[in-house]
């Protein structure tokens, strides 16, 4: 250090600033999708600017990179591609919205907790990215520094630590809002240059899957896992289940009946003329519930909480539900009452069609089947006179080796196109 600069340092100014060296950041994107062409879509879609606020390189939820020159001066070519596939692995994984939405389910509120999310999202992410060609940075966080497992999500790694002592040596950690959702000061906000719109965003993420998707080859499981929920997202199931009843309950047909109780608006204009309003009883649901030996306990538990929600869909009127326990044959058709206390018989083969069978047989008949099922069954070939919802337990679809019915490797067709399915999944952890 020459005597003039030493005597600024003193004085306490700022040593003159090094400019961003974009040949080398913009090789080291390129060195990174040559190691990750999966990823090659997403990394030039990022918008690089250049900030002297940030520590590294920081993301904003609006595909934004914020590029600190000095650390682009200090780092090497190859771990730069490192840093590049972590900063857009944030966007595509979403953490900013999960971290919005984990911090709302569960209180969190200031920057210390932001920066646990930052750190439980980089471990989402770093158990696996690196390697194969892609240099790991120095100072990237793993789960093992705090004796975690491998191959979980940001979700639960939140309720697997705190910051306790760990907060000190990762106060430098800061991946912008792009990771944890926390607003930065350098951020360009909503209305800033060089963002995408949330449609980009979302053709971006889907490219990326469909490549993964589509040649999957050495994909990390992490990126494959992340692959599958994009191109299939898990559903608000129970909230399909509801709407899919009450709009087949709604339909014509479902107990029309005519009441003066409620003059109809049409009296206005026949003076002198009373005429009844249509009025709608409530609907009569029956429920078959599939209890072969293919069908989990805890998904027959799953099964009983469903009936108890349709209780509740349908205003709280029990009296209009009936359950029908089923595997080859029919077993006692159970009134709800309490849905805890249905007994769910069975065990043995499959066949819903009895069920269907007994559940349209019934006096005064439903105006709503329900079937919940893991759909390893025979189906109806005619369709009900009532609307049908099939709430569906997940199966992994295989090719059946055998197209007799008794074969061994025998899989039945999907549900019939007159049904509604949805798909009881399980909640996204």
């Amino acid at each position: 250090m020459t005597g003039a600069s030493a005597a600024n340092r003193r004085a306490g100014e700022k040593p003159p600033p090094v400019p961003l060296d974009r040949e080398k950041l913009f090789a080291a994107r390129l060195h990174a999708a040559r190691v990750r062409p999966y990823l090659a879509t997403a990394l030039f879609a990022l918008q690089p600017v250049e900030s002297w606020r940030v520590p590294t390189m920081a993301v904003d939820r609006h595909w934004r990179c914020y590029v600190s020159p000095a650390f682009v001066a200090r780092t090497p070519l190859k771990e730069l591609a490192g840093v590049w596939v972590h900063e857009v692995s944030h966007l595509l994984r979403d953490h900013h919205g999960r971290g919005d939405r984990f911090a709302a389910e569960h209180g969190l509120t200031g920057a210390g907790e932001r920066l646990r999310m930052n750190i439980a999202a980089d471990f989402e992410i770093n158990d696996d990215v690196y390697g194969n060609g892609l240099a790991r940075p120095v100072g990237a966080v793993h789960p093992r520094d705090l004796g975690l497992g491998e191959g979980e999500l940001m979700e639960d790694y939140l309720r697997q630590f705190g910051l306790g002592a760990v907060g000190r040596f990762l106060v430098w950690l800061d991946c912008g809002s792009g990771a944890d959702g926390l607003e930065r000061e350098w951020d360009l906000g909503p209305d800033g240059a060089h963002g995408l719109s949330p449609q980009e965003r979302d053709a971006v993420r889907y490219r990326v899957a469909q490549g993964i998707v589509g040649r999957p080859g050495n994909v990390p499981l992490g990126w494959q896992r992340w692959a599958e929920r994009a191109f299939h997202p898990p559903q608000p199931w129970r909230d399909l289940l509801g709407a899919a009843i009450r709009s087949a309950a709604s339909g014509s047909g479902a107990g029309d009946d005519y009441s003066y109780g409620r003059p109809s608006r049409r009296s206005a204009s026949l003076p002198g003329v009373i005429l009844p309003s249509l009025r709608r009883r409530p609907p009569r649901v029956s429920v078959v519930i599939d209890t072969s030996g293919s069908v989990s306990d805890a998904e027959l538990g799953s099964a009983l909480l469903e009936v108890a929600a349709i209780g509740r869909a349908l205003g709280g009127r029990r009296d209009l539900v009936s359950v029908l326990p089923c595997d080859a044959a029919v077993r006692v058709v159970h009134p709800l009452c309490r849905a805890e206390g249905i007994p769910l018989i069975g065990g043995g083969g499959t066949d819903l069609r009895t069920g269907f069978a007994a559940a349209l047989a019934a006096r005064p008949g439903p105006d709503v089947v329900v079937v919940l099922t893991d759909g390893q069954t025979a189906w109806p070939q005619q369709r009900p006179p009532c609307r049908t919802v099939v709430g569906l337990f997940p199966r992994r679809r295989r090719a059946p080796r055998s197209w007799q019915e008794s074969g061994p490797g025998y899989v039945p067709d999907g549900p019939p196109a007159w049904a509604r399915v949805v798909e009881i999944a399980s909640a996204p952890r």
